[in-house]
């Protein structure tokens, strides 16, 4: 057997130390050239709604180049007549999306029905989505949107041995006509500690008066 150098023991004991320190919960996206660390974690795979029989009349706000991640139909301005959320994704953004410096941005339309159900483009923000290499070792983050009486959520789920939620919450002021954040929440455990689960959920005492058009996911 071969005697270990002391340069070998010592990246050892850095080795042992690393692994035994509990990396602080972020929101932030964090790359790790470890790879070896992650390899046995699978990947999820890239969320699959079911759009397959998309209303006729969502298809004129798909611009060219991009395609339906997912839809979302409720009452979104508490006018009780049914509105949409279409989430758009480029057509290969798998191909084109850097997570560190060119993440690919994935719009979130509001689109409103008036009493004819017609529909018009009401808001758009390509910031409050994640792109489909924000994930980590998880792959795609994103989960759905849900939405119910003026509210709706973006939720988002990655990671690697640390694992996040994130559920973003935009509430409709009938006084503004305006869909302003409600909740900003997070989540984060690690997976070999499911019961210790952290939770931070930020609110309009924390960030202000934020218009969904404004806000941008990518900046803490």
């Amino acid at each position: 057997m071969k005697k270990l150098t002391t340069n070998t023991l010592l990246c050892l004991i850095l080795t042992l130390i690393s692994c035994n320190q509990n990396p602080k919960p972020e929101k932030t996206i964090i790359i790790s050239n470890d790879k070896t660390a992650d390899e046995n974690i699978p990947k999820r795979e890239s969320f699959k709604p079911g759009v397959r029989n998309l209303p006729n009349e969502l298809s004129a706000f798909i611009p060219t180049n991009y395609s339906v991640l997912d839809t979302a139909s409720g009452d979104l301005n508490l006018d009780k007549i049914k509105d949409y959320i279409v989430v758009l994704k480029k057509n290969r953004e798998d191909t084109l999306s850097d997570v560190v410096d060119n993440p690919e941005r994935r719009p979130l339309l509001i689109l409103l029905s008036d009493k004819e159900n017609k529909l018009k483009l009401a808001r758009r923000n390509d910031n409050t989505v994640y792109c489909i290499d924000c994930g980590g070792m998880l792959g795609d983050p994103f989960m759905g949107i849900t939405i119910k009486n003026g509210y709706f959520s973006v939720e988002h789920y990655g990671g690697s041995n640390w694992r996040w939620k994130s559920i973003i919450t935009y509430k409709y002021s009938k006084t503004e006509k305006e869909w302003f954040l409600y909740k900003d929440g997070l989540e984060s455990f690690q997976i070999s500690d499911t019961e210790n689960v952290k939770t931070e959920i930020k609110t309009a005492k924390d960030f202000g008066r934020v218009k969904f058009q404004d806000f941008d996911i990518y900046k803490d």
